[in-house]
């Protein structure tokens, strides 16, 4: 072991040392974090793994240089005071106590990202600010992921000890051509910084964002694989507005897509009453009858009662949410609406005139009432119902009574669903209700008498889904003996989808797959149908099966029409996902990153981009005539109609 003396070294050399030191620990959490989510990636070859790594040494430096460029300006300030100690412990403890805090952000994910499938993005916060149980559900989260803590204590604890295995040798003499020379250094260091930070040194090249993360994958479900937490969040900090774009004139736009509905007014409306049922994490994966082609037709699923719902509604063969998270849902299901670039209630735009099925079904002298068992104010859903136009809502509060709460999220969903059923029996018909569940949420409990009751399955949220689904079926027992049950249209959905483990849903298409559902037990609305339908398509799907009669805004399309421009679209991690037909397209808006036949190619393993140029074409097309819709009535404040 070399002594003290001969650990000596020179001032910059020391300085390179700590930042490679850095470095390696991120490729280091980039292995663990492959280790702990390995069965969600794909990787073919072990050169393409290594390939990987190497393209996100790319996006480590350029979070590093933004997150020491404190520490850097420090060292690099060209002057004797440098070489202090008391200023050298000021600068380490600034250099370990900001990367420890990346390395934590890093270490999240390990976690975090089986449950949305992207790195974690300065939203983060926002879709937490509003529980009143933060602290219990950061607590269940360490005692779950304990051996996580542990592993990161232990990183930090070595990361302090390598900082110091080098020192700095002070000069025995600091003179003016010193002072000159570390001039120059810091000059060319900044320069260097900045290109660094920004992933290129060209003045035509743009900063990095997420999406250049795909150059370095074939599939876009691989780019968090490449991207770290700290780039994420420092980049979607500074995320700029939507930019307006003029891809089509407005002729030509509205001719590949219009997402202003002007309904047929020959028809007489129909005041059916709207019961909307948004089911946590209920991936299509969980659902037995929309998958009997899968384990050669014997895979059951884990929820039997929407098994026999499924047999007596109108669904389709490919539906999908437009979103990754909870908060995505409500303005996708309720508004037509998609959150794009982060989600929409907590975007720039969020204070946008819009409309929703529930203002415009208040026009016709519905009652409207939104149901979730979490604390009044969690995830913000009570501020955004207010806003689209829901007149009650009924939480945690209402119900009072704290003998059913599930010490984390709420109300289980059991007793809440007897709840609502019971408070809509008092509402005067027609009225519009959305609930929204959450015990099929981590960490996965069942109330204590129910423990063994359901199958556990692969995934830990197979039996909490069990529950739900048995509370779903009790739900429906109770309601079909109220005078509104018959004249009711009830649509089941997801608010999205969650980790997967059968490797059909470990594609792009299955990690937004989830059952939709259109109920009518008054009427024969059943069938499957083969088509692509996603969560913003509900709201005109319901809207036109009621005959509404006046002109809205929605960005989806009406389910029950032969529409050759249907379309599904969803974006995560920087890349948008266009399916339309038998195909999905992945872009960042600008640039196609992969083309595949879902129908031919369930798995994703050829991609065909640039080899079907007319199908490309058509995606990217209306890829743009999305893109173009969406920013400029986001910018210009155009979501309703007048």
């Amino acid at each position: 072991m070399p002594n003290q003396t001969s650990r000596n070294i020179n001032f910059y050399a020391a300085l390179c040392y700590r930042l490679f030191l850095i470095l390696f620990i991120y490729t280091l959490c980039r292995l663990g974090f492959y280790a702990f989510n390995h069965d969600l990636f794909n990787i073919p070859t072990f050169g393409k793994f290594v390939y990987i790594l190497f393209g996100g040494v790319k996006f480590d430096v350029s979070a590093l240089l933004y997150i020491n460029s404190l520490y850097l300006i420090l060292q690099l300030l060209p002057f004797e005071f440098r070489y202090n100690q008391m200023y050298q412990t000021i600068c380490k403890w600034i250099f370990i106590v900001t990367n420890s805090i990346g390395i934590l952000a890093n270490f999240i994910d390990f976690a975090y990202y089986k449950f949305t499938l992207k790195r974690t993005t300065a939203d983060f916060a926002g879709q937490f600010r509003h529980e009143q149980n933060i602290l219990k559900l950061i607590f269940d989260f360490l005692i779950d992921y304990w051996y996580l803590l542990l592993l990161l204590i232990l990183t930090i604890w070595v990361f302090i000890r390598l900082y110091s295995f080098f020192k700095i040798k002070k000069p025995k003499y600091y003179v003016w051509p010193n002072y000159v020379l570390n001039a120059i250094i810091l000059v060319v260091s900044i320069a260097l910084i900045i290109v660094g930070m920004r992933g290129g040194w060209r003045h035509s090249t743009r900063p990095i964002t997420m999406s250049n993360a795909g150059e370095f994958v074939d599939s876009p479900n691989e780019i968090s694989l490449v991207l770290n937490t700290p780039f994420c969040l420092i980049r979607s900090l500074t995320k700029k507005p939507l930019k307006k774009v003029d891809y089509y004139d407005e002729t030509t736009l509205a001719t590949i897509y219009n997402p202003i509905h002007k309904p047929d007014t020959s028809k007489q409306f129909k005041k059916l009453n709207v019961v909307f049922l948004i089911i946590e994490s209920l991936g299509k994966e969980h659902v037995g009858s929309l998958n009997t082609d899968l384990l050669n037709g014997k895979y059951k699923g884990f929820t039997p009662f929407i098994d026999s719902l499924v047999a007596n509604s109108y669904t389709f063969s490919h539906t999908y949410a437009n979103g990754r998270k909870s908060i995505d849902a409500l303005p996708s299901v309720i508004s037509g609406i998609p959150s794009v670039c982060g989600p929409f209630v907590l975007s720039n735009y969020s204070g946008n005139k819009t409309t929703s099925i529930a203002k415009l079904l208040n026009e016709k002298g519905y009652e409207t009432a939104f149901f979730h068992g979490a604390p009044n104010g969690s995830m913000g859903f009570n501020s955004y119902t207010h806003l689209a136009g829901i007149e009650h809502y009924y939480g945690k509060t209402e119900y009072n009574n704290d003998d059913d709460f599930d010490g984390i999220w709420g109300i289980w969903d059991e007793p809440f669903m007897q709840y609502m059923a019971k408070t809509m029996n008092t509402f005067k018909q027609p009225f519009f209700s959305a609930f929204f569940s959450l015990s099929s949420h981590h960490p996965f409990k069942v109330p204590e008498k129910y423990k063994g009751k359901f199958p556990k399955g692969p995934l830990e949220v197979q039996e909490p889904m069990g529950y739900t689904d048995m509370a779903l079926k009790k739900f429906f027992a109770t309601a079909s003996k109220m005078p509104w049950y018959k004249n009711t249209l009830f649509v089941l959905c997801a608010d999205h989808a969650t980790v997967s483990y059968l490797p059909e849903y470990q594609t792009t298409a299955g990690y937004f797959s989830i059952p939709i559902l259109f109920y009518y037990p008054g009427g024969d609305l059943k069938g499957k149908v083969d088509k692509n339908v996603q969560q913003i398509d509900i709201m005109p799907t319901v809207l036109n099966y009621l005959n509404y009669d006046k002109p809205y805004l929605a960005f989806g399309n009406d389910a029950f029409k032969d529409n050759p421009n249907d379309f599904v679209v969803n974006h995560n991690d920087g890349t948008f996902n266009l399916y339309k037909g038998d195909y999905l397209l992945s872009s960042d808006g600008k640039i196609s990153t992969s083309l595949y036949n879902l129908k031919t190619d369930r798995l994703n393993k050829n991609n065909l981009l640039n080899k079907l140029p007319l199908v490309q074409s058509d995606l990217e097309n209306h890829l743009k005539a999305f893109i173009q819709q969406y920013n400029n009535r986001m910018i210009e404040n155009k979501l309703t109609v007048n």
